[in-house]
C-alpha cells in the first residue's frame, strides 16, 4: 500500500567515506527538519540519487572516483536538485573544480553546524527557484492553449450547437411518433434512436467543456461551509456509487469556511469525485475529506489555508502522467474532451488555491485541493 502522508521534507543526501562524519551531518540536518540518505562511495550514491534528492553533500575524494567527477551523474539522476561540494582545503583550484562539476557551493570540512545549515538552506532556495521557473513555463504553455482554445470555440460554437439543436429536436419528434404505434412495433425502432439521442448529448457536453474551459465566467468570493458542500456532493453521488458497487464515504473534521463560490467548487468536487469512481473497481473505495492545511514553513507570510482531498483505491496515477494531467486535451480515456480536469485546475487557481495528485494511503490517487479560508 502506497502512503501519502504531509507535506514531504526535503533530501539530502551526503556522499563521505567518512562514516563518522556522515553520522554527524545526519543528526544536524535531520534536526533541522531534512530527510538524509549516507553513501560512502561514488556507486552507493548513484544508486542513493536514483531515488531524487534535493541537495547532495559529497566529497571531492572518494574510494572509487572523484567528487568533481560524481556531481554532474547525479545531477543527470536528479535534475531538479543541486550539489554542494566537500573538500578539506580550499584552494582557488577547488572552487574553480566546484564551479565546473556544476556545484553551487563547496563546504570546507569540520564545518560549523551553522555554516552547514546555511549552505544547505541556500542550496535548497536555489532548487525552489527552478521549480517557481518551472511552474511559470507550465502557466505559460497553458495559456497559450487557452488562447488557442478561445479563439477556435468562438469561431465553432454557434456553427456546432445550432445543428446540435436541430438534430436534437426532430430526434424528440421521432420518438413522439414511434411512441405512436404499437409497443411491438416501437422496441427496434426506439433503440437506434436512444443510441443517437445518447451520442448527440456527449457531443453537446464535450462543446460544454470548450465553452467553459475557454471563457469561464467571473465569480464574488463568499465565506463557504467546507463541510455541507462535500455532504451535497456525496449525497449526489451516492446513487451512481451504489449502481457501480463503490464506496463513497465522507471524512469531515473541522475546518473554518474558504473563500469562493460554492456552486463552482461543488462542481470541482463532482468532477473529481467522478473521475475517482471511474478509476475504482467494484467494491472500491473513494473518500473525500477535510482538514486544515498544515502551515508553510517556507512562506510564513502566506494566508492560512483548507486541504479538501479525494482519495481512492484504484491502480492511481503514473508519476510521468502527474505533470500532464491538468494540460488541456491530455486525456488517459478512450472517450472524452480531455478538459475535464483542466476546467478543475482553472476553477482552483480563480479561488487563489492549488491542486496536485499524490499517493493516497489507500493506495491509489489522492487529489489534495488547498484552498485559502475566507477572512
Amino acid at each position: 500500500m502506497k502512503h501519502g502522508g504531509g507535506p514531504r521534507r526535503p533530501r539530502v543526501l551526503v556522499v563521505d567515506d567518512n562514516a563518522s562524519l556522515v553520522d554527524n551531518l545526519s543528526e544536524i540536518l535531520e534536526g533541522a527538519g531534512y530527510a538524509v540518505a549516507g553513501a560512502g562511495s561514488c556507486a552507493a550514491a548513484l544508486a542513493l540519487a536514483e531515488q531524487g534528492f534535493d541537495v547532495a553533500l559529497v566529497d571531492l575524494k572518494l574510494p572509487d572516483g572523484d567528487g568533481t567527477a560524481l556531481a554532474p551523474r547525479l545531477k543527470e539522476l536528479s535534475p531538479n536538485g543541486e550539489v554542494v561540494l566537500l573538500t578539506g582545503f580550499a584552494t582557488l583550484e577547488s572552487a574553480v573544480a566546484a564551479v565546473r562539476a556544476g556545484a553551487c557551493a563547496y563546504l570546507v570540512k569540520p564545518c560549523a553546524t551553522q555554516e552547514l545549515l546555511l549552505t544547505v538552506e541556500q542550496a535548497m532556495r536555489q532548487v525552489r527557484l527552478h521549480q517557481e521557473k518551472r511552474d511559470l513555463a507550465s502557466r505559460a504553455q497553458m495559456a497559450e492553449k487557452l488562447a488557442a482554445v478561445g479563439t477556435m470555440t468562438a469561431g465553432l460554437s454557434h456553427e456546432i450547437r445550432n445543428p446540435l439543436n436541430a438534430a436534437a429536436l426532430q430526434l424528440s419528434v421521432l420518438e413522439r411518433r414511434i411512441q405512436k404505434l404499437e409497443a411491438e412495433r416501437q422496441g427496434p425502432l426506439l433503440e437506434p434512436l436512444t443510441l443517437v439521442k445518447d451520442e448527440i448529448r456527449r457531443l453537446d457536453h464535450i462543446l460544454e467543456d470548450f465553452l467553459q474551459f475557454a471563457r469561464p465566467r467571473e465569480f464574488v468570493r463568499k465565506a463557504i461551509e467546507v463541510a455541507p458542500v462535500i455532504t451535497k456532493v456525496v449525497d449526489l453521488l451516492g446513487g451512481e456509487a451504489e449502481r457501480r458497487g463503490v464506496r463513497l464515504e465522507r471524512e469531515l473534521e473541522p475546518v473554518p469556511p474558504v473563500a469562493g463560490d460554492e456552486e463552482r467548487l461543488r462542481q470541482v468536487l463532482v468532477n473529481l469525485c467522478l473521475n475517482a469512481l471511474e478509476a475504482v473497481d467494484a467494491r472500491g473505495l473513494v473518500r473525500v475529506s477535510c482538514r486544515p492545511a498544515p502551515a508553510d514553513v517556507d512562506h510564513p507570510e502566506a494566508p492560512a489555508m483548507v486541504d479538501l482531498l479525494i482519495d481512492d483505491d484504484g491502480p492511481g496515477v503514473v508519476p510521468d502522467q502527474r505533470d500532464r494531467i491538468f494540460e488541456p486535451f491530455f486525456t488517459t480515456k478512450a472517450r472524452g474532451s480531455g478538459l475535464g480536469l483542466s476546467i478543475v485546475h482553472a476553477i482552483v487557481t480563480q479561488h487563489g488555491g492549488t491542486i496536485r495528485i499524490e499517493d493516497s494511503p489507500e493506495g491509489g490517487a489522492r487529489f489534495v485541493l488547498r484552498l485559502p479560508r475566507a477572512q
